[in-house]
């Protein structure tokens, strides 16, 4: 069992809440926008249990969102740190929520997230919300650690290789459809490009390859 198995039910949570929530953005376990100008923004940080980590964690989130919470599962004795006044008080003292996962993946609200003013990164911040505003979909569940993130970047890397894999394509036939397809191309992060002649481009066997590799992730990007 790893941290990704409490990222269903506390998503479900907080979309509940009303916020649209999608997993490992900018560092950051699941992040959460509700509507507004500018969007309320939530980060939620996971962890097996409760422990100081967890805190650090939202420590660090705590200057580019709005509201911090930090999950975890319930001990099976009820003896873990979520009982504990100590652990509790400090995170209240931090304006920290606390969510407690059951066996049975029931969420529990053990503190809510005080409405304190955290000193805030509005360059941080507007990362974010770029990125979760970006990606399509939620492919990536808050908790991962050992694969590579579906980043809003790399979903549009990967379609910009299914369009050439009839063929070599001019930047200028896909930014109608691509926005950032030059930008895509030059930087060419995944070495998935090559260029083919004077303004054209084609797709290398890693670009092919990794079509193979995430086959779901190009669905109606070249519509």
């Amino acid at each position: 069992m790893n941290e990704t198995s409490l990222y269903a039910p506390v998503k479900l949570f907080l979309e509940g809440l009303g916020f649209a929530v999608k997993g490992e953005i900018g560092g950051c376990d699941m992040v959460g926008l509700r509507q507004g100008e500018p969007p309320v923004v939530v980060i939620c940080e996971l962890k097996l249990q409760f422990n100081l980590e967890l805190v650090l964690q939202g420590v660090d989130r705590a200057a580019a969102s709005d509201e911090v919470w930090l999950a975890a599962r319930m001990s099976a004795r009820g003896k873990g740190r979520e009982s504990d006044a100590r652990f509790r008080n400090l995170c209240r003292r931090l304006g920290f929520g606390l969510l407690g996962v059951t066996a049975r993946d029931q969420v529990e609200v053990l503190l809510s997230p005080a409405a304190l003013p955290p000193r805030k990164d509005p360059r941080r911040r507007s990362r974010l919300v770029d990125e979760h505003q970006r990606r399509r979909g939620d492919p990536a569940a808050g908790g991962s650690t050992r694969k590579p993130i579906m980043t809003a970047y790399r979903q549009e890397a990967l379609a910009c290789a299914a369009a050439m894999t009839e063929g070599p394509r001019r930047p200028r036939d896909l930014k109608p459809t691509m926005p950032n397809v030059v930008k895509i191309l030059r930087r060419n992060v995944y070495g998935w490009f090559v260029r083919a002649d004077h303004g054209v481009y084609d797709i290398t066997d890693s670009g092919r390859a990794a079509l193979l590799q995430w086959p779901q992730s190009t669905e109606g990007k070249t519509e």
